[in-house]
């Protein structure tokens, strides 16, 4: 793997950064339940990684992207393909709790299972990080996982690292520098174009069969700087207000329902099964 252009050990690791900046409780914020990133060779693989994605993601890079992969000519398979597909994106460092792509996607969703959530939440925990076949098709880690954030307008300073964008080329042209950029006051996320990754590739893959809670969380569950600080309430209309009341809803299973216990995906395949069936075609363009 180039360490250049992907610096995290584990393409994971930016998921663990998120525990440690939004902790399940404030009780649980200490050394035994999260590793202690400042001074460990991720945080610097973090860094590194924001950096990148800070400084290329911009605007013109996001339309080369849509360009590129919205066509939706890489490859097509049926989601369970796709499942072992993703599974075939192995890591060699040594994550805390060692589980492949299925075993994390399972976890996510028979955490919202046991809760008796409607079984389109459901699907969509087992779904929503299917976007990450972008590292199969030789994408970069900075333009796969992440916190996404708008591009076309200004940076927020809440944004994880913000101080990269200093290097975005974004932030010294006049179009996108200011507040509403090239939007308008509350001119509603639909009409914003977000940076690149797995959020948005899956949701377009995904648009035509999923309910509109459902493709709100895929499409902005990275979106921190927005369903934890708040910082683009000024481009959100009513309706984003709404449905990101289903985005926070989704967001702890999300993050803290990983446990060492692996699920066990061969007694729960044939559940999974029917549910994709209900909602998905046969076969699926990515």
């Amino acid at each position: 793997m180039n360490t250049e252009s992907n610096p995290l050990e584990n393409i994971e690791d930016w998921e663990d950064d998120l525990l440690r900046r939004y902790p399940e409780s404030k009780d649980k914020k200490n050394e035994k339940d999260f590793r202690d990133y400042e001074n460990s060779d991720r945080a610097a693989g973090v860094r590194a990684f924001y950096k990148l994605n800070h400084q290329y993601q911009c605007y013109d890079f996001v339309s080369e992207k849509e360009a590129k992969f919205l066509q939706f000519k890489q490859r097509k398979m049926s989601l369970w393909d796709a499942v072992d597909f993703l599974n075939t994106l192995v890591d060699d460092s040594d994550p805390d709790i060692e589980l492949d792509q299925l075993q994390h996607l399972l976890q996510t969703s028979e955490a919202i299972r046991a809760d008796g959530h409607p079984d389109w939440f459901v699907l969509t925990g087992f779904l929503h990080d299917m976007g990450k076949v972008l590292c199969l098709f030789g994408e970069p880690q900075w333009a796969v996982v992440g916190d996404t954030f708008p591009v076309g307008c200004s940076f927020s300073k809440k944004i994880v690292h913000s101080e990269y964008f200093d290097l975005n080329p974004d932030s010294s042209n006049p179009d996108f520098n200011t507040k509403y950029g090239i939007y308008s006051e509350n001119c509603g996320l639909d009409q914003v174009k977000m940076s690149w990754g797995h959020d948005e590739y899956l949701y377009q893959i995904l648009k035509d069969y999923l309910p509109q809670e459902a493709l709100y969380m895929i499409r902005y569950h990275s979106f921190y700087a927005q369903h934890k600080e708040h910082a683009y309430d000024h481009l959100m209309n009513a309706t984003d207000h709404k449905m990101f009341e289903w985005v926070k809803k989704f967001n702890p299973y999300d993050l803290y329902s990983k446990a060492p216990v692996p699920p066990d995906s061969k007694a729960l395949r044939p559940y999974y099964e029917d549910l994709v069936s209900k909602y998905l075609p046969d076969t699926l363009n990515f």
